[in-house]
């Protein structure tokens, strides 16, 4: 073989060589991210997740890729959407929007990852085997919601000292209803007010459970913690503002619509610690060795035009109290 020929036939060899070896690089990880609620419910909670991502090391797009799945509010479809992602397949699983999308995963998988942001106990929920030893493939985010409900009935009561009837509204089919229902009725037994609790699945029921609360004429409403209300916190802000009922809502974005307080963790800490928890997870952390968290931080919310238009004047300690006050 002449000169020539050698050469190219050593540097044909050396490229077949490196081919396979770029082809072989590592492959993208993919999060399977499945939510109770709905794409623009989640808007900033996606920010924030985003963010909590990149402190982890990981960038959508770049080297992350993430597959969304939305329930809109219907938990009846969770489960079709986990083992579709499951199948897909994805390397970790991440299940925010209430309870019932935690659940949904951990039925359709016990070897995937999952890292969850969930209201309720994450212990009677069946997710972990405690808060600080999660065991399985499990972690994530608590809202220990019951332990709220009865701090938004306490607002609404310095709001309203003279309310003698308080109404609630609560999903069902949330697995933390009646936990809600009991931790406000103690509270409403103690102060010696009246609670009347109504309760609802779907949008429809929205309405009709409301027109019933509203024949007994109650002072004020809260709203209880759930996926469903959260996607349609509008209704609830139209039918308060439609009736001149004064409501407390989980959320803060209710209050930007123009419902009157909002009382619940900062949904932009929660959704970065998520994001974090989910890049730890990625890098090799396992979920049994991650410590279920909690929220630490808290937001009282209060929409001083609201306010105006039911003509109520908030108290000094709420207004001192309040984290926004929105105009």
């Amino acid at each position: 073989m002449n000169r020539r020929g050698f050469a190219l036939s050593v540097g044909s060899c050396l490229l077949s060589i490196q081919r396979p070896a770029f082809a072989q690089r590592a492959p993208v990880p993919v999060i399977g991210y499945l939510s109770g609620v709905s794409r623009t419910e989640s808007a900033d909670r996606l920010v924030a997740f985003r963010r909590g991502l990149e402190q982890a090391g990981f960038v959508d797009g770049q080297t992350v890729t993430i597959e969304f799945r939305w329930a809109d509010g219907d938990y009846d479809r969770l489960a079709a959407m986990a083992a579709e992602l499951v199948r897909r397949p994805v390397d970790l699983l991440v299940a925010t929007g209430g309870p019932r999308a935690a659940q949904a995963a951990k039925a359709a998988t016990s070897t995937l990852p999952i890292v969850f942001t969930a209201g309720g106990d994450p212990v009677k929920l069946g997710l972990v085997q405690s808060l600080s030893r999660p065991g399985g493939n499990v972690t994530g985010i608590s809202f220990l919601t019951a332990d709220l409900m009865p701090k938004r009935f306490e607002l609404l009561l310095q709001l309203l000292p003279k309310a003698k009837l308080l109404a609630m509204m609560v999903n069902p089919n949330t697995p933390s209803a009646e936990d809600q229902v009991r931790g406000v009725t103690a509270a409403a037994r103690v102060a010696g007010t009246k609670l009347q609790v109504a309760r609802a699945g779907t949008e429809a029921e929205i309405d009709t459970a409301f027109a019933a609360l509203m024949r007994s004429r109650p002072d004020a409403l809260l709203i209880g913690t759930d996926a469903l209300f959260g996607t349609r916190h509008r209704q609830f802000v139209e039918l308060a503002a439609r009736h001149a009922l004064p409501a407390i809502y989980e959320q803060r974005n209710a209050v930007v619509d123009g419902g009157l307080m909002s009382y619940g963790p900062s949904f932009t800490d929660v959704y970065v610690q998520t994001g974090r928890y989910a890049g730890r997870v990625l890098a090799g952390a396992r979920p049994a060795e991650l410590p279920v968290l909690q929220p630490t931080t808290f937001e009282l919310v209060i929409n001083m035009k609201t306010a105006k238009a039911l003509g109520l004047t908030i108290p000094q300690t709420l207004l001192v109290r309040a984290d926004e006050l929105v105009e």
